[in-house]
This record gives C-alpha cells, structure tokens and sequence, in this order.
C-alpha cells in the first residue's frame, strides 16, 4: 500500500476505497479493527478532509457528497465506511475550535485523523487556563488510526455551574483499551479510549451547544453552520444504505446463479421464481426509497435551511430511511436460504452491519418521530 501523499496522487475514489475494504474486510472483521492499508486509503480519498477549513487546505465539501462517498465505500465494507464517515464528521466538529485549537489539529496538514465521543464522560478540574481532564470514553470507531481525539465532558464554570464541552486532546496523551467485541460493525476498532490526567486549554476546547445549533466561532463556512439534528443522522446513516445495497447485490446475484443452475423449463406459477422476484422487487424498492430521504436531507442541508422544522424532518428521514434499509436487509435474509448465513459469503456481514449499525442512539425511530411531530402539530 503507497504512503498517503502518493495515494492521493494515484487518484483513490470511495469506489476503489471500498473495493480495497472488501478485500480486507473478513480480516479486519476478526481483528476488530480497521487494516492499516484501508485507513491509509480512507485518508488519501480526502474524507478526513472534506468538512475542513479550506484555509487550512480542506475542502469545505457539501453533505450530499460526503453522504453518497460513505455509502458507496459501504457497498465494499460498512465497517470501513464507518470510519471513514467519522473521520469526515469529526473533521468538522474540529472547525468547531477556537482558531489556536484548528491550528493545532491542522498544523501539519488537513488529513489529520480525529476521533470523537458525543455523549458526555470523564471529569474535569478547573485550573489556570483550562481543565485537568481524565477518564475514559467508550465507542471511539477508528481509534487506531487516530492523532487527536475530541471529548465530550462536562467542565467546571466560573459560577459554579457545569458545560458541557469539547475537549481536544492529542494521541500521546492517551492509551487505548481494547473493548470492542461485537456481533456487526467489528472492523470499526470501536475500542475505549483511557486518559490520564491531562491538561486542556480553554483555547482547545468549544461548547456543546455551539455543535448543537451549528454555531462555529471561527468559520464562516456553511458546512460548520448547519444544526447538528440536521446532518447528524446522515453520518450514521450512509454506511448503513451501503451495507443494503451491498446485501441486494450480493443476494441477487446468488438468485442469478441458482437460476442458472435450473435447466429451462415452463415456470411454476407461484413457485420459488416467483416468489423471489417479489422480494428482489420489494427490498430494492425500500431501498431506493431510503436513499431518495437521505439525499434530500442532504440537499437541504447542502442549502442551508435551518429552519427547525427541517431539521426535524431531517431527523425524522435519517431515522425512517434506516428503518426502511433494515426491512429490505432483512427481507433478503429470510429467503436468502442457509449458504448466505455462512461465514464465508459476504451476505451475512453486510446484514449484521446493517442490523448493528442501526442501533446507534441517533437513528431511533421514537425520538425522531415525536421531535417532527411536534413540529408539525405546533404549525398547524
């Protein structure tokens, strides 16, 4: 595998970057982590830089880019398009940082691979010019490969109250604890990360409720201005519409060799033919159906609507599309017949992905509907 700068010569695309975590992907399933050779690949593709800065040489990209690149490196490997979903989205949360804090992370370059824990952990003692952080957070994907982590923890305030912040912590200043063992997505490498008491200051860090309403101090850029309900789903999501279309094609074509095998003949009306068909025709119409919600969130987003109602909606659509992918995943699994549940085909990975990618907290159907539903109720 070349070094990032001739990858990036050599012109990878999330096709070919699929391609390659397909080939990788029985391996880093048992590893439980990403290879090596797929995170290089990811990085030389420009997902870590897609949402940065273009001043620190990013590329300030659109989300409906970002969300077909992720699904079509899922088709290969959903557990590689994770990753790479992640280094893209957590390369905006860096925008996020005050200037020093951007100037850090992108002091060498915009392909610098950050990970990240949204949900709120660890303890913070308020010192001079920062906080003493320490403790662990869980569910890093692509920890391995990392060179900044950005945490979330509640911090110490001059009145005496707490915020919740992002915290920007380099690679030295933690360990990694391997706690990773999962039954789909296991080549995410979604192990713990462990800190030792660790100086932040101020000026690596940004409030929580800066993400949340797409407020970036230091970037006028739109992509850093968009609400967090609006594109969150999005990143979680596209793997998971990868993962089904991978599904479909994998289930198709083993229907395609079975009919192959059949001596032709006058069809049996109702026979397994016919009922194949029917399930071929039903999972890839949810299918399409749930990209068509995702693009559209994503074109909204792309347009900078960020009125709550669309926001809503947005999370409304990222949550029922993945419904409607596991209906279609899930419908080829019961007629894909016992071969496809062997270890050995790549049917049963892309459906454990998909069922275990879904379970992320941000793609639950209930909170979704009811944010959209009072919404709508209060407009009419």
């Amino acid at each position: 595998m070349p070094d990032t700068a001739a990858a990036r010569t050599a012109g990878w695309s999330a096709r070919s970057v699929g391609e390659l975590a397909a080939a990788h992907a029985a391996k880093a399933d048992l590893d439980r982590r990403p290879r090596p050779e797929v995170t290089d690949a990811i990085r030389a593709a420009g997902f870590a830089r897609h949402f940065v800065p273009a001043r620190f040489g990013g590329a300030e990209g659109s989300f409906t880019d970002f969300t077909r690149a992720v699904a079509e490196v899922a088709e290969g490997d959903a557990s590689a398009a994770w990753c790479a979903s992640i280094a893209a989205t957590l390369g905006r949360m860096a925008a996020f940082l005050p200037e020093q804090g951007q100037r850090t992370v992108w002091a060498d370059g915009p392909d610098a691979q950050v990970v990240g824990a949204l949900m709120p952990g660890g303890t913070a003692e308020a010192v001079d010019g920062g906080w003493l952080v320490s403790g662990k957070w869980a569910y890093l994907s692509g920890i391995h490969g990392s060179q900044f982590a950005l945490l979330c923890c509640p911090v110490p305030t001059a009145d005496g109250g707490r915020e919740v912040r992002f915290l920007l912590v380099p690679r030295a200043a933690y360990t990694v604890e391997e706690t990773w063992f999962t039954v789909g997505m296991r080549g995410t490498g979604s192990d713990t990360l462990a800190l030792a008491p660790t100086f932040v200051p101020v000026e690596h860090s940004f409030a929580r409720e800066d993400l949340l309403v797409g407020r970036a101090q230091a970037s006028a850029a739109h992509c850093h201005n968009v609400p967090l309900k609006s594109v969150s789903g999005l990143s979680f999501a596209a793997p998971v519409l990868g993962a089904a279309t991978g599904a479909l094609r994998s289930w198709a074509a083993a229907q395609a060799a079975k009919r192959a095998a059949v001596p032709a003949g006058p069809r049996i009306s109702g026979g397994t033919d016919a009922s194949a068909e029917l399930t071929l025709a039903r999972a890839a119409g949810e299918l399409d159906a749930a990209r068509l919600l995702l693009e559209r969130a994503a074109a909204d987003a792309d347009l900078g609507r960020p009125e709550p109602a669309l926001a809503a909606r947005a999370q409304r659509d990222h949550a029922f599309a993945v419904d409607l992918l596991l209906d279609s995943v899930n419908r080829l699994a019961r007629s894909a017949g016992t071969r496809a549940q062997s270890e050995a085909e790549d049917f049963q990975r892309y459906w454990r992905d998909a069922n275990a990618a879904a379970g992320h907290v941000v793609l639950q159907w209930e909170p979704a509907a009811r944010g959209w539903a009072e919404q709508r109720l209060a407009g009419v």
